[in-house]
């Protein structure tokens, strides 16, 4: 794989970094809430039952959704190429080729989005009183826990798929403070309609 670093929009890095913090955070306290309350499925009895949890779990969850549309948004124009392509699944079968590691990079990334989504949705539709009365069998319930797995796992696959694929160098753009003329935040706006705009001419 190439050593050289990449270049990395910087509304990409900023917005991944955003939401990297945010689902991260809310992993964490989302996991200590099932920790204090459920336990069904295993657990590792580091909290008892605290709202506190539940609270600040659900602040997350507010701040995520905002940060998940812009960056879902994004991800979806100006970076479907980081997503699954008509061919990515097919790709599959040139196994421990580059193609196929890309492969597993793109899939991550549309498992972490679409389970983020799920994840959001189904955060809202849960009752606040559900876990502290003992209310462990809703619907929308399961799916937030499922949810939390599949996030949970694809970042686990995308970190794993991206020192794979780029290394080192990949990692550290996505740090890189650097950023090109044609990326200043005062371009974001226009790049925007860009963006919406071959879109549109796409569909057409």
């Amino acid at each position: 794989m190439a050593q050289s670093q990449p270049y990395q929009p910087l509304f990409l890095r900023l917005s991944h970094a955003l939401n990297a913090v945010l689902i991260l955070g809310a992993l964490v306290t989302g996991f200590l809430v099932y920790d204090s309350y459920d336990r069904r499925f295993g657990g590792l009895g580091l909290t008892q039952e605290n709202r506190q949890f539940i609270d600040i779990h659900g602040t997350f969850g507010f701040f995520v959704l905002f940060a998940y549309i812009i960056f879902a948004v994004y991800s979806l124009i100006a970076g479907r190429k980081r997503l699954i392509q008509k061919n990515t699944f097919q790709s599959l079968t040139e196994i421990n080729k580059p193609v196929w590691w890309y492969s597993l990079l793109r899939i991550s990334n549309t498992l972490a989005l679409i389970a983020a989504a799920f994840s959001v949705i189904s955060g809202k539709f849960q009752q606040e009183n559900w876990l502290p009365n003992g209310e462990f069998d809703h619907l929308w319930y399961y799916v937030h826990l499922i949810a939390w797995v599949i996030i949970l796992f694809s970042i686990l696959l995308h970190v794993l798929m991206v020192a794979k694929v780029g290394g080192i160098p990949l990692i550290i753009s996505m740090f890189n403070p650097k950023y090109k003329p044609q990326d200043h935040p005062k371009l974001w706006l226009k790049n925007v309609r860009d963006w919406f705009s071959q879109l549109f001419q796409q569909k057409m």
